[in-house]
């Protein structure tokens, strides 16, 4: 059976992506689609903040691309975690932003100094909502904006000519599902309702539904050994294409 990842590779670097290898093992045929595109601004505002740690008590990523960011600003030409920057992660399981700041809010002081989040564009408000509610500083700037993928459509037209409708399409984030959607109904026609629609976490299950679709199944955590067995479930004993 085959699914469709709406994601961007991992880095050719890095070996095989890890979400191939662990759809493979339910012997589940996935593809690799790019959705997103992105526009790195305000690195100078970065970069000086940044010379300025002693102003701030902490990072906060929701994205890798904020990440890449601080990258980009640090002149670093490493892509792969966050402890080659010299960081160390706290958090990192908590698969989406009222876990994060569930998390944050159980370890930071009040009146402690800000923390800096660099962000894209279309963040959501949930983190700086909770954490001004809950009196924890937090310093947001926007590094990066989110445009579809200028070969999406494309990718798309030729992935359903050559391999059919697929049984399961996975949504990585919210813009995927603005920039994706309506493709994928036009596509995949009145074969639509055999299609399995998963999601990596709450929040693009969230924006599925919104959207006025059915959400198979959503991992437990954003992580492809959880995104895989949920998949496997969801798929377990259906009838779907081949």
């Amino acid at each position: 059976m085959k699914v469709l990842l709406l994601k961007d590779p991992k880095d050719k670097d890095s070996g095989p992506d890890p979400y191939i290898k662990e759809l493979g093992s339910y012997s589940l045929e996935a593809t690799l689609i790019p959705v997103l595109s992105f526009e790195f601004t305000s690195l100078d505002s970065l970069f000086d903040k940044l010379s300025h740690p002693e102003c701030y008590g902490g990072l906060v990523f929701t994205s890798p691309r904020a990440l890449e960011a601080i990258k980009i600003c640090l002149k670093e030409k490493s892509k792969k975690e966050v402890e080659e920057i010299g960081l160390i992660p706290q958090g990192e399981k908590a698969g989406n932003a009222e876990k994060l700041a569930e998390y944050i809010c159980s370890r930071e002081k009040l009146n402690s100094s800000a923390l800096l989040f660099p962000c894209g564009a279309l963040k959501r408000e949930v983190l700086p909502t909770v954490l001004r509610e809950k009196g924890i500083p937090l310093e947001s700037l926007t590094v990066y904006q989110t445009t579809q993928h200028p070969d999406l459509q494309e990718s798309l037209s030729s992935y359903f000519s050559q391999q059919g409708i697929p049984a399961s399409v996975v949504f990585f984030s919210p813009s995927g599902v603005k920039f994706c959607l309506q493709h994928i109904q036009k596509l995949s026609g009145d074969l639509i309702n055999q299609v399995k629609f998963a999601a990596i976490g709450p929040t693009t299950a969230e924006a599925l539904q919104g959207a006025g679709i059915a959400v198979s199944c959503t991992a437990g955590s954003p992580t492809p050994q959880d995104l895989a067995a949920a998949i496997h479930r969801a798929l377990h004993n259906c009838s779907v294409p081949q």
